[in-house]
């Protein structure tokens, strides 16, 4: 039951941090987040399992964790708030042309980072060349370019 319950602690407690890491952290990983990812992934291991290295308490850890990821799921899917705190809504970050500075300020994303995702969806070389711009829950950003006809 110890195992059970380091493991729901260690897994509220990831999504907390990445909650407040925010989405930025979400976009896309170079070679520094992927290593810090490896960093974090061996550390709640430890903290998940103790001293305990079987097969056995490997498995609880992870029926543990998929468990909660699915009771979580469930709750986001039942309760506007649960799915307000884990995920949050779409968020602008250029409406109608005009870059939302404080927002992308918030967010940790750079002029460079929407530059990027506009040449990636749509070939939009500038920021004046996107309409609208939407931070999605999952880190991807969407560009929506202007139709100037």
């Amino acid at each position: 039951m110890d195992m059970v319950l380091r493991a729901a602690f260690i897994y509220l407690i990831l999504i907390v941090v990445f909650r407040i890491s925010g989405r930025r952290t979400l976009l896309e990983m170079n070679s520094f987040d992927f290593i810090l990812l490896l960093i974090i992934s061996e550390a709640c291991q430890q903290a998940i399992l103790g001293e305990d290295f079987s097969v056995i308490g490997a498995t609880i850890s992870i029926v543990t964790l998929i468990g909660l990821d699915l009771v979580l799921s469930w709750l986001k899917d039942k309760y506007h708030i649960v799915w307000l705190a884990a995920d949050g809504p779409p968020l602008l970050l250029v409406d109608d042309g005009r870059v939302l500075e404080l927002r992308l300020k918030r967010t940790g994303i750079s002029h460079d980072d929407l530059l990027t995702s506009a040449r990636k969806s749509d070939g939009i070389l500038a920021l004046d060349q996107i309409r609208y711009a939407i931070l999605e829950q999952n880190g991807k950003i969407t560009i929506i370019p202007k139709n100037d006809s």
